[in-house]
């Protein structure tokens, strides 16, 4: 099934990549027009089936584990981010309905929405309000018929009007008139473009964003004027639904990371594979040769593949923790896949231009769009201090540090596994196990530091554990990969791989041990 889909993506949707980054999409009078060959692509996308991937057979999904639905975002987003974006947003509205809409709004919504004939969008940021939820001024009016009345303008809304679709269904934060202040007086709204009658809802795109990257992709301001919306659950109990929601984005985000970054390393890799620039610095040859056969860029190409297969690792090892419903490991493991894999996703793509030389400035080449389509995904979905706060708050010092303290238990077992094995397993057993005393010292040290000590080093503690889970996948390949009958070379690639991460990027974590433990004060008196 992944290899059907990757044969689609390759040839309907990758093509429509730099043309679509070219001509991004139009807002005219309210109405958005995707690039050309969008509509076509995005009709043989649902024809296909693959939204309902990972959504239950009841609503006419295909009811697979989410760890084949990771892979299969990842395919897609790697082909194609901007066009991708869409079914993303419509499956974090399918999981926000499953869980909290009533029986009439699942009968009603979810088959259309799994089946793709429907898009879903997320509206929770307004002008006034950025992150901070608390913000909001959005108005829901009860109209004593069940219905309410939508008034407001929400911002940064992903595919909030396009031509791809029959119908789009936001899911809308607003308050009741009489709603407590702050985030406690929030509720979901579900507001279709196309009401059940069959009229047009009044909610109008006013004008889509002009960005940096995932250009093709239309970030919408919505105007919501005293539009029909439908309440999802009960009242002022908004926020804790749409974490759902954005639960499941953030995660999707970290795999458009793995994406972006897979891309770059294949475009990059075959650049430096046909460039013939320079002659060897061992004076093997007289002539220039392939770029690839220089030290440096040889660096550079092994630190963008073992980002990139650190990354999806730990994307796959939570989506199994997802397919188990162990809410204590997927609580914890979401915020690296979605922080760390985005910032790397960043150095990967930048090393990928760096690859090109001055060909990598130029835009035709196409790595410049790589790097600036993965700018955005440490900001969108929460930024990387939202996430790192999230990670040191919520779900480490809320638990006394039982989840972070059974992982790194774990990772201890791998250590004592390699240990067994070959040379190359125990070298990696010996760097594994530095890193996870980094992240022994770090938690323990969070966990007695002071509020504005401990969220001070906050984003370092993201980066890392996200580098120490990451890197104990790699190791576990490689006991997997000793264990294996199957294809050697194959194996023994990723064996290569995984000791390049050890010894390369995992060190990584010694630095921000020392920025959390010894760099608080630093921090903390700094002139800004």
């Amino acid at each position: 099934m992944l290899e059907e889909l990757g044969r689609f993506c390759a040839e309907e949707i990758a093509p429509l990549n730099l043309p679509g980054d070219r001509e991004g999409s139009r807002c005219d009078a309210g109405r958005v027009t995707t690039p050309g060959g969008f509509r076509a692509a995005y009709d043989k996308f649902v024809q296909m089936g693959w939204q309902g991937l990972p959504h239950p057979v009841e609503y006419g999904g295909q009811g697979l584990p989410r760890t084949v639905g990771a892979a299969a975002g990842e395919i897609l987003n790697a082909a194609n981010m901007s066009f991708a974006l869409c079914p993303l947003l419509t499956d974090g509205a399918i999981e926000a309905l499953r869980h909290f809409g009533s029986h009439q709004m699942k009968a009603v919504y979810l088959p259309k929405l799994v089946a793709g004939h429907w898009t879903g969008t997320m509206n929770l940021t307004e002008p006034q309000a950025g992150s901070d939820l608390a913000l909001l001024r959005t108005r829901a009016e009860a109209q004593g018929d069940g219905t309410y009345r939508i008034t407001g303008t929400k911002i940064f809304i992903t595919y909030g009007e396009h031509d791809l679709a029959e119908n789009i269904i936001h899911l809308v934060l607003a308050r009741t008139p009489d709603a407590p202040r702050g985030v406690k007086g929030i509720s979901l709204f579900l507001v279709p473009k196309v009401l059940p009658d069959g009229s047009r809802n009044r909610v109008t795109c006013q004008s889509i964003e002009h960005k940096l990257g995932v250009r093709a992709s239309p970030t919408c301001v919505l105007n919501y004027e005293g539009a029909t919306g439908f309440l999802i659950g009960s009242e002022n109990a908004g926020l804790e639904y749409m974490f759902t929601m954005m639960n499941a984005a953030r995660f999707a985000v970290g795999v458009q990371g793995v994406a972006i970054s897979d891309r770059a390393t294949q475009q990059a890799l075959a650049y430096a594979q046909s460039r013939l620039q320079g002659r060897p610095v061992d004076g093997s040859t007289p002539g220039a040769v392939a770029i690839i056969q220089h030290p440096d860029v040889r660096r550079m190409l092994s630190h963008m593949r073992a980002t990139t297969e650190a990354c999806r690792a730990l994307a796959i090892f939570a989506a199994g923790w997802q397919d188990r419903g162990d809410a204590a490991m997927t609580e914890f493991l979401v915020p690296l896949v979605k922080g760390f894999s985005t910032e790397m996703a960043v150095q990967v793509t930048s090393l990928g231009v760096q690859i090109h030389g001055g060909m990598g400035f130029i835009e035709e080449t196409g790595a410049a769009q790589h790097y600036r389509d993965a700018r955005i995904l440490p900001i969108y979905e929460g930024t990387t201090a939202i996430q790192a706060n999230d990670l040191l708050g919520r779900k480490t010092l809320r638990d006394g540090g039982t989840t972070a303290t059974r992982i790194a238990a774990m990772i201890a077992e791998t250590e004592a596994a390699l240990g067994g094995g070959s040379s190359v397993a125990r070298d990696i057993a010996a760097r594994l196990g530095a890193a996870r005393q980094d992240f022994e010292a770090a938690v323990a040290y969070l966990l007695a530091a002071s509020t504005n000590e401990a969220y001070g080093g906050a984003v370092p503690y993201l980066m890392l554990a996200g580098n120490l889970v990451a890197g104990w996948q790699m190791a576990r390949s490689v006991l997997a990969g000793e264990a294996f009958a199957g294809d050697r070379d194959f194996m023994a690639a990723k064996a290569a791989t995984a000791r390049f991460y050890a010894r390369h990027i995992l060190p990584d974590t010694g630095l921000q041990r020392a920025r959390i433990i010894q760099g608080a004060a630093s921090l903390l008196d700094a002139a800004v």
